[in-house]
This record gives structure tokens, C-alpha cells and sequence, in this order.
């Protein structure tokens, strides 16, 4: 198995140092708005550094998590330079420690992280009745709050009025990044948060930073925050159409442990649900990552993985909406995204060193192959055919 990327080191707080010297070059050649060129170029390194070390981990349940998580709390790519520069950042530091930590820890890293705070533009959000606001007349935005109890947390069927909305973006005002000095990164800043106390959902919050964790801490363990992730969760790992019995077991188990993700995780894998083969198929990320770790052959240079991401249909880290990449097999099953898939396949199956059909065979789909796939795999007329057909097979795109 290829070693993992030396890249993937290379994530953290330093792409906002990174950001501030391209906007003094920039400035410097007096180039009027800044690009932020910089930015964008950290995110094909590190996202590639992120698909090999997929494709390398001996712990490839723990890296689903991360994805799984990443794409719940989606911070999208298509944002710009800024959300490509800080995605990498924002994976190592608010997802991949907490996947099998508590949900809450999770929610509050993701929410005073400057990618999510800059893709939900809650970095400018300014309470009306704060210093900043009363002066320079800026007002609340309520993107972040809106998307942390729609997609995030709660979902839509908890309850919540759009005056809870409004409330919770006003406690999270105030959550900026500095992207200047020594220590770029998060920061609270107390002249721009709506002063006082606040109502949410029927219950007070404290005004300042402690007072929006408190809320925070709240949300997370909401019995529609635990319905709403257990459903995700059971989709992801189960079945496209969450078994009720499943989800109320999550729920469960959430309650009981304080939202403990590593005992929500253990619970799915003893679930007789969990291991029915061949109940979900396999996203083009998720296939292309399948595909690499099949071959189990060096790492080409350049993008390639990334640029496979693109080509079939999911580009890495840039869904088009805050709600994430769907987790559907009808979101991704066409006539024409098979036909690419099938056209990647046989340029993989076709590089040196490729193993053989058969051997691909027993090490991934051996216990669920087909008579009908075994005969189409046998009537090819070449090894590298015989081997994309094992890739498109109905067996080798579902798991």
C-alpha cells in the first residue's frame, strides 16, 4: 500500500499567513483587488495529500468519518480562494479530531472556525446594538445560524420559528478570524456581538462567547439534533431509506452517552443492518478512492485523483449547496455517469503493474461476485478489460 502523503503535514493556521502575503504582493504591484492566488494553490495540494491518504490509511472506517463529517458540515470550495485555502485547515482541526469524539465538541470547533465562519459569512455578521454595529450601521446575517439548525443540528422538522433564527445568529455574533499578526486565526470580538441576553427556543443565553457555546452545547443534545444526525448517520452506513429501528437506536445511544460518536459508531457496526452487501452505492469520490486502493499501485503525479473526483461527477470538497453532496444512490446512478465511469476505469485498469481481474476479485468482492459478472470478466479479451469490467461490475460499485 502506498506510505501517506507528506502533504497531508502541510494543513493548518499558516494558510491564513499565507492569504495575508499574497494580498501584500498583490498590493505591492498595486494589482487592485487581491487574488489570493496563494490560497487557491494550497487547495489541489492538499485535497490530493487527503485522497491518498485515504487510499493508504489502515483505518479507512475512521477516514469515512472524516468525509462523512466534512460533508455534513459542508464548507464548499466553490466559495472562492479564501474557502479553498482554508479547507484544509479546516478538515485537520475541526473535523478529524472529533469524529470519535462528542458531537458537541465537534459543532462548536466547526463553528468558530474561520473556513465555516467565512463560507457562512458569519465573519462580518455584526449585532445592531453592538459599538460596531451602532456607528457603522451593519446588521445581523443569519446564514450560519440558519444552516447550523436546518443541516447541522436540529433539521427542519425540530420546531424552531425564524425569530429562534434571528436569535441564534445574535449570539453568534462576534465570531470573526484575524487574518493579520502573529496568530492569525479565530477570534471573538466583543465590539461587533448584540449585547445582552438572549431567547432561544424558550431558553436563555448569556450574552458573549461563553453564552453562544452554552448554546451551542444545547443545540447539540437536542432530541431533533439526535433524530437528525442518527438519520444521516444510518443513511450513510445503512440503507439509502434509514430503517426506523436503526435510527431510533442512535437516537438512543446519543442520549445515553452525551453524544459520544464513538459509541454511535460502535452501535452501527453492531447492527445486522449495517452489513447487509451491496445496500449503498458507491459516490464517485468513494469509487475512485475504492478503485486506488484495489490497485494498490504507486501514486501518479500531479492531481490525477482530484481531477478523477471532477470528471465523475463529484469534485472534492465543492458541492454546489451548504447541504452537502447527496448520500443517495438516485443522485448518482445515470446512463452517462456509468459510461464515465467505465472510461475511467479501463485508463486505471490499464496503467503498469496493474494487478489481475481475479486477483482484484478475491481481495474485494469475492464473496458477492455474480455468475454474471464472473462471465463477463472471463469473456474479455484483454487483462486490462477484464479488469475495468471487474470495476463497473454491480458488484464493485455498491458496498
Amino acid at each position: 500500500m502506498n506510505a501517506p502523503d507528506p502533504l497531508l503535514a502541510r494543513v493548518g493556521p499558516s494558510v491564513l499567513t499565507t492569504a495575508l502575503a499574497d494580498r501584500e504582493h498583490n498590493q505591492a504591484l498595486k494589482a487592485g483587488i487581491p487574488s489570493n492566488s496563494g490560497m487557491a494553490q494550497l487547495f489541489p495540494e492538499e485535497m490530493t495529500a487527503a485522497l491518498r491518504h485515504a487510499v493508504s490509511t489502515d483505518l479507512p472506517l475512521r477516514e469515512r468519518l472524516v468525509w462523512f463529517w466534512a460533508n455534513h458540515f459542508t464548507v464548499s470550495a466553490r466559495a472562492g480562494n479564501w474557502a479553498m485555502g482554508l479547507l484544509g485547515a479546516y478538515i485537520q482541526e475541526a473535523i478529524r479530531p472529533h469524529v470519535t469524539g462528542r458531537f458537541a465538541d465537534m459543532v462548536k470547533a466547526v463553528m468558530r472556525h474561520p473556513a465555516m465562519l467565512f463560507y457562512l459569512d458569519n465573519w462580518m455578521s455584526t449585532g445592531p446594538g453592538s459599538p460596531r454595529g451602532r456607528t457603522q450601521h451593519i446588521g445581523l446575517n443569519e446564514n450560519l445560524a440558519r444552516e447550523c439548525l436546518e443541516l447541522h443540528t436540529l433539521g427542519v422538522q425540530a420546531g424552531y420559528t425564524q425569530s429562534d433564527v434571528t436569535a441564534l445568529a445574535a449570539i453568534l455574533t462576534g465570531r470573526t478570524f484575524n487574518r493579520e499578526g502573529d496568530s492569525p486565526g479565530f477570534v471573538f470580538t466583543a465590539d461587533m456581538h448584540e449585547p445582552g441576553s438572549k431567547k432561544f427556543m424558550g431558553h436563555a443565553f448569556a450574552q458573549g462567547f461563553p453564552g453562544g457555546e452554552a448554546a451551542l452545547d444545547w443545540i447539540a443534545d437536542h432530541p431533533g439534533t439526535r433524530r437528525h444526525i442518527a438519520t444521516q448517520l444510518i443513511r450513510h452506513f445503512v440503507a439509502d431509506a434509514p430503517p426506523e429501528n436503526c435510527i431510533v437506536r442512535l437516537e438512543s445511544v446519543l442520549a445515553e452517552t452525551g453524544g459520544d460518536l464513538n459509541h454511535t459508531m460502535l452501535a452501527i457496526i453492531d447492527m445486522s443492518e449495517a452489513w447487509q452487501p451491496l445496500t449503498k452505492f458507491r459516490a464517485p469520490a468513494e469509487y475512485v478512492i475504492a478503485v486506488q486502493r484495489a490497485l494498490d499501485l504507486p501514486f501518479e503525479p500531479g492531481y490525477h485523483l482530484l481531477d478523477a473526483t471532477r470528471d465523475l461527477g463529484q469534485p472534492f470538497m465543492s458541492p454546489l449547496l451548504p447541504n452537502g453532496w447527496p448520500d443517495t444512490a438516485a443522485d448518482w446512478i445515470s446512463g452517462e455517469a456509468l459510461l464515465k465511469r467505465a472510461d475511467w476505469a479501463m485508463t486505471q485498469a490499464s496503467r503498469p503493474g496493474a494487478p489481475s481481474a481475479d486477483a482484484v476479485i478475491e481481495a474485494t468482492i469475492a464473496d458477492v461476485v455474480s455468475a454474471s459478472t464472473l462471465k463477463a470478466v472471463r469473456s474479455a479479451s484483454t487483462p486490462a478489460e477484464a479488469l475495468a469490467t471487474v470495476f463497473v461490475s454491480p458488484e464493485f460499485l455498491r458496498r
